[in-house]
């Protein structure tokens, strides 16, 4: 089956698929309630709900609702279906997230095709090629955010407390130069931490794939495009570790209610700041499979001393076949020495440059 007709049937199994997610269970449409009663949740041998599989979490969803869309937060089933309809058609770069906050289709189909906006870039990379993959990226709902609460779909804005905090961090790096040392360039950049891997978790550009473990005493995520080790989170009711002990991906422990496994996560580093946060955020993530082939992540932060208020959003993972590849960073082993070399002799030649004439 070619591409193009791949996203057309794509589409048209997306209209029924499109309808919200329920959070809470109070938001199922009858179309979605009708198709759960045919369907049996998978159990372990121990009784509990199987989550274990390949899934997806590509979307063109954005975290925060555009502007454009504000106060509106569910698209119709038929704008739905128009733009998933656009944004699996052939050709679309599926990097191009930022499409959905135009309001113009003209303008949406622009930004979606590298060839329309080809300013001597395009020879790169051709996204369409390497990044899409076999069921093409759309929208996982009709949601306009992935934030559900605050109402408004936005990141709740910063304390002052962060507001200085991120404003002392970008006069540290103007004082240094983003090349004056290894510890000034990006932790994904020394392949050290993505800040999607979570917890919580976010849809990253590519590579979008999360495989899950399971057993009575351990469930393991383990996502394709990570720097670090799978999250091993125990079940079984242990405390979590000193505060004094602070770790990239905090320190998780998780348990069941029902039939969800409820994640909660803290003793982060304060070198993460997931959207402004610091060494005191709190992560709750709740995992319910609804269907044969998904499972409804939420998530809910917290950290009085970043937001004024604490903020959810919910992704719904979709099942999704292999291989899941090695994702396998060298820049941190190799390329932060070379750019750091290559600084070093920028700058002895701008010194050379400025040399008065009868100084050499």
């Amino acid at each position: 089956m070619s591409q193009r007709r791949l996203a057309a049937v794509v589409t048209v199994i997306a209209i029924g698929w499109l309808a919200p997610m329920p959070a809470s269970g109070q938001r199922q449409t009858q179309s979605e309630a009708d198709t759960t009663s045919a369907w049996t949740l998978p159990r372990t041998p121990d009784g509990r709900p199987d989550l274990q599989g390949l899934y997806t979490t590509q979307t063109f969803t954005p975290l925060e609702r555009p502007e454009r869309l504000a106060g509106k937060e569910f698209f119709t089933e038929e704008e739905a279906a128009a733009l998933h309809q656009q944004f699996t058609a052939e050709g679309v770069d599926p990097l191009a997230r930022s499409a959905i906050n135009l309001d113009s289709a003209e303008e949406r189909e622009t930004r979606l095709y590298q060839t329309n906006r080809d300013d001597g870039s395009y020879v790169h990379y051709d996204n369409e090629l390497w990044l899409r993959t076999a069921v093409p990226k759309g929208l996982s709902s009709r949601r306009t955010s992935l934030i559900t609460d605050p109402p408004d779909g936005q990141v709740p804005p910063l304390t002052p407390a962060a507001r200085q905090r991120a404003a002392d961090a970008r006069e540290a790096r103007r004082q240094r130069g983003p090349f004056d040392g290894y510890e000034t360039r990006p932790l994904s950049e020394r392949c050290y931490f993505w800040a999607h891997n979570g917890p919580p978790m976010l849809p990253t550009a590519y590579n979008d794939i999360h495989q899950i473990f399971q057993t009575p005493d351990y469930v393991v995520l383990f996502t394709e495009m990570n720097n670090g080790l799978p999250r091993i989170i125990p079940l079984d009711g242990r405390p979590f570790i000193s505060d004094k002990i602070r770790q990239f991906p905090g320190d998780s422990r998780g348990h069941w209610e029902g039939d969800t496994l409820v994640v909660e996560s803290k003793n982060f580093t304060d070198k993460t700041r997931f959207q402004g946060s610091g060494e005191n955020l709190h992560v709750v993530e709740r995992f319910t499979r609804v269907a044969a082939d998904r499972i409804l992540y939420e998530f809910t932060v917290d950290d009085p001393t970043s937001w004024t208020n604490p903020w959810s959003a919910e992704i719904p993972m979709v099942q999704t076949e292999g291989p899941m590849f090695e994702y396998a960073c060298h820049e941190g082993n190799y390329d932060v020495r070379h750019l750091l070399e290559i600084y070093r002799n920028l700058e002895i030649q701008a010194a050379a440059d400025a040399s008065p004439q009868d100084a050499k």
